[in-house]
């Protein structure tokens, strides 16, 4: 899969939400109990822990490292370290051998960990963009990717919704919101 869809979702997350950085970032991120920033901050976090894992390739548990974006960051700064952090993951999974395996709750692959950071960017977006109040329609082409790695128990529809739902963010198809999920990352 390589770095590919990951430079198109943070390229996505700062068309949709770059032009409100002047907003109030302080406010609840959608139904997460984060704010807007702290999100964001989460993204950089993990895109950087998912590029770590690929690079290092430990086969036993997570690097024992951490990203701490500084509290006097503005929204601008926040998505600029968490693009930035998705370039690194990028630059990563484009450098792996697709037999490369490092630890995500078991084995995982450069192309688990692809659908991840993706994931992570997409819908915490979504996240952001709704505590901001903004419209935010994620990209079918993308959300694919996640479910087609991560959720292969998803039902057909649209893949934008149909990730909202598996991630209890939406209702969908007479399906009711979901309370809890998990993703399929580790391979068998």
């Amino acid at each position: 899969m390589g770095g590919a869809p990951v430079r198109a979702a943070t390229d996505a997350m700062l068309g949709a939400l770059g032009p409100y950085t002047g907003r109030d970032w302080t406010v609840p991120a959608g139904t997460l109990d984060w704010t807007c920033w702290t999100t964001a901050a989460h993204v950089a976090h993990d895109l950087l822990a998912y590029a770590g894992q690929v690079a290092g390739r430990p086969s036993g548990g997570y690097l024992p490292f951490d990203l701490t974006v500084s509290s006097s960051a503005s929204p601008a700064e926040v998505l600029t370290v968490a693009a930035t952090c998705g370039g690194l993951l990028a630059t990563a999974l484009d450098a792996a051998d697709p037999g490369l395996r490092a630890w995500h709750f078991g084995p995982c692959d450069p192309a688990g960990f692809a659908a991840m950071g993706v994931a992570e960017v997409l819908l915490h977006t979504h996240d952001v963009a709704q505590g901001l109040g903004v419209a935010c329609q994620l990209p079918d082409r993308l959300a694919a990717v996640v479910l087609d790695r991560l959720f292969p128990e998803a039902p057909p529809g649209p893949p934008a919704q149909v990730l909202l739902c598996m991630t209890g963010r939406a209702e969908f198809d007479g399906r009711p919101r979901r309370t809890s999920w998990t993703w399929r990352a580790a391979l068998p």
